[in-house]
């Protein structure tokens, strides 16, 4: 997966899905980096910067409770396959669009972008969502959030350093983190949701290594306050 900040080498699959959600709006040179070569999925009010970008995506879904009425009509003059669900419904917009790629597009890697910012509990149900389906990243110029399961390695090679790196267990228990090239490194640790202490870590190097042999581990890069 190859963002502007960084590339993480990470088994993948033959094609790349952008989804674009209602939260913080990323910026357009972000976007427009992001979403060349990449079919897009977007989710309610996601379709508004794609307008704004003048970028016709392959799908739009949500109950377009957010998005602009003229955005959601622009979707449809463009001949976009539209998906309308009701507000009052058991699933996010989000979850409801991860689960309709996997059926209309198959197997897949996701980007989910427009996923920061605005309400914590938004962000919370995004977070646990996206570990439980395999290669997504969440990213925007400001912060990457992406995940390792047991058994699982990783290299990053960043053309921009963070200011910040944390490991961040999703799991009760990650067991066997390693990490190298970072500050305050870890040599088969195990790290503990109910105490998460490895944050704020430091990159020593433009590379870093790591791996979880149990559990699943949130990885979090911070590129600005």
């Amino acid at each position: 997966m190859k963002l502007p900040q960084c590339e993480i080498l990470y088994p993948s699959a033959a094609q790349e899905i952008l989804f674009i959600g209602g939260g913080r709006v990323p910026s357009r040179e972000f976007f427009l980096s992001v979403a060349s070569g990449r079919k897009i999925f977007c989710i309610d009010k996601g379709v508004e910067l794609c307008q704004a970008c003048e970028v016709v995506p392959d799908f739009l879904i949500g109950d377009f409770d957010s998005a602009n009425n003229s955005a959601v009509d622009w979707a449809r003059a463009e001949n976009i396959p539209v998906e309308k669900f009701p507000v009052d419904k058991d699933l996010t917009d989000t979850q409801l669009a991860l689960e309709r790629a996997t059926k209309i597009f198959g197997e897949h890697d996701a980007l989910l972008t427009g996923c920061f910012g605005g309400r914590f509990d938004h962000l919370y149900s995004t977070i646990f969502t996206c570990a439980d389906f395999k290669n997504i990243f969440l990213a925007d110029e400001h912060e990457i959030i992406f995940y390792l399961r047991g058994g699982e390695e990783v290299e990053i090679k960043f053309f921009n350093k963070p200011l910040a790196v944390s490991l961040l267990p999703i799991t009760s228990i990650c067991a066997g983190v390693t990490s190298k090239n970072l500050h305050w490194e870890l040599d088969g640790a195990t790290l503990t949701q109910n105490f998460p202490n490895a944050i704020s870590n430091r990159i020593d190097s433009d590379k870093i290594f790591l791996s979880v042999e149990r559990g699943t581990l949130a990885i979090y890069f911070c590129f600005d306050e």
